[in-house]
């Protein structure tokens, strides 16, 4: 059985490459997340099995990881994942100049701190209750389901939970209706924290590819049918983190589809507000099927520490989730409930805001990326990244010469199954444009260092790649 740690790194992508390449790899993945802080990994004996390699190349490669601080070993014991006790006193993570490419999100929009201000009086007049809202207030139930209702789905507000975001969201439904040891089907690329939260529940998953241009529908359905997972998760209005967007035809024949083959549908609308200049607006995914979840949250229309996220769902299933909740959460915080309410009256406005944000950042990754000469930006209509095509495999290593010049880039396969999209990478356009302009200016300092061998032996990782 392949461990964990080689599905991350991806054998084939690591065939051949000295021990200092893998060890730079492993770090890749400690650095982004892949692997957890305490985490058991193979024995220097087993990953030499598994990578088809001498035990003196794994002796080495931990030797390495050990000396930077990023594992702990014990003679005849375990290897475990850790970090350096203290940040290096020139790492820019240390001074607090780092720029942090890793979380897509804006700052606050400006209408928060009034739209606060007009929530208190609805936030006293509940001191009288318990304070316990374990389905949400239903001045908030009503509002989300009309703007359901607005976008083309007629929702009531009993089809609808509030929760505390919508990866809590998305983690109350997988406690709710999962089965540990069965197929759940999911994008590749796609959010990294649902693919943790799918591993975590005991899913198998089963990747379908999705490109800037859209997603591989014929691959999508007949996976669907071929292999009939009890769960797929997608995100089909500007999805993170391509920007495509699923049009009304697609969602449909693919609701159809998952419908015959028995799965649930669990819908991420996150970035579903994100629009530029689409152009067009679909019907929400559930429109096409009963058998679809909805989750959706505030956090990338409104501001990230306003936890407030939603669950659209039939009512049995609704039903469900409020007798699974109170096990391990009893609702979700009322002042936020409150500010949202104010919030989703002025949507015209927010989303208005967001599309000026947006547009803008767009623009300074374009700008940024004339500089680097081969890459080109992609079409990027809404969301909230970029998604780059390098011409080459060197994400991972692109990823540690760019943490040189102070900017955490997570690599391509930070967002897949396995350890592919080595050739991609994302680029927030969430960001103010003089705070990008010097983000890609250190992406171009860090993308030099690749191209001219300065980093981790370039010719190393993409032999790699090929054999």
């Amino acid at each position: 059985m392949t461990s964990r740690l080689v599905h991350q790194l991806g054998a084939h992508n690591v065939a051949g490459a000295t021990a200092k390449a893998l060890a730079e790899q492993i770090r890749a993945l400690i650095l982004d997340g892949r692997l957890t802080v305490g985490e058991r990994l193979p024995s220097e004996r087993a990953l030499a099995l598994e990578l088809r390699r001498s035990r003196s190349t794994t002796t080495r490669v931990y030797g390495l990881l050990e000396a930077d601080g990023y594992v702990t070993r014990l003679h005849g014991g375990s290897t475990r994942v850790t970090l350096p006790s203290t940040a290096a006193p020139d790492a820019p993570e240390a001074d607090g100049t780092a720029i942090d490419l890793s979380i897509a999100s804006m700052d606050s929009t400006p209408g928060l701190y009034d739209a606060t201000v007009r929530s208190l009086p609805r936030l006293a007049a509940l001191r009288g209750t318990s304070g316990y809202s374990l389905q949400g207030l239903p001045e908030l139930r009503r509002a989300v389901a009309d703007r359901f209702t607005q976008r083309g789905l007629q929702t009531h507000a009993d089809e609808i939970m509030i929760t505390s975001g919508a990866l809590n969201a998305f983690n109350l439904v997988l406690a709710t209706i999962g089965r540990r040891g069965e197929r759940a089907l999911v994008e590749q690329p796609t959010f990294p924290h649902a693919l943790e939260a799918l591993h975590r529940h005991g899913y198998r998953l089963l990747p379908t590819p999705v490109e800037v241009t859209g997603w591989d529908e014929r691959h999508l359905t007949d996976t669907l049918l071929r292999s009939r997972p009890h769960l797929a998760y997608l995100v089909p209005d500007f999805h993170n983190p391509t920007g495509a967007t699923l049009s009304d035809e697609k969602r449909s024949r693919i609701a159809a589809t998952a419908r015959s083959a028995g799965t649930t549908v669990v819908v991420d609308e996150t970035t579903a507000e994100l629009d530029i200049d689409r152009g067009w607006a679909p019907r929400p995914f559930a429109a096409f099927g009963p058998h679809v979840i909805t989750v959706g949250s505030m956090s990338k229309i409104a501001w990230g520490g306003m936890r407030i996220g939603w669950i659209r769902a039939d009512r049995t299933v609704i039903a469900r989730l409020l007798a699974v909740r109170p096990s391990f959460e009893l609702g979700t915080a009322l002042l936020e409930q409150c500010i949202a309410v104010e919030l989703l009256r002025e949507m015209p406005a927010l989303t208005s805001h967001v599309a000026s944000r947006l547009r803008a950042g767009r623009e300074a990754v374009a700008t940024g990326l004339v500089s680097l000469g081969s890459l080109a930006m992609p079409q990027t209509s809404g969301g909230l990244s970029a998604w780059l095509d390098l011409g080459a495999p060197v994400s991972t290593e692109l990823s540690l010469a760019a943490r040189a010049h102070g900017l955490i880039l997570p690599p391509g396969p930070r967002f897949s199954t396995g350890g592919v999209l080595e050739r991609r990478l994302r680029i927030p356009i969430t960001l103010p444009p003089e705070r990008t302009a010097e983000a890609m200016e250190r992406l171009r300092l860090a993308w030099g260092d690749v191209m001219s061998g300065g980093t981790t032996a370039r010719a190393e990782t993409v032999r790699s790649a090929v054999i």
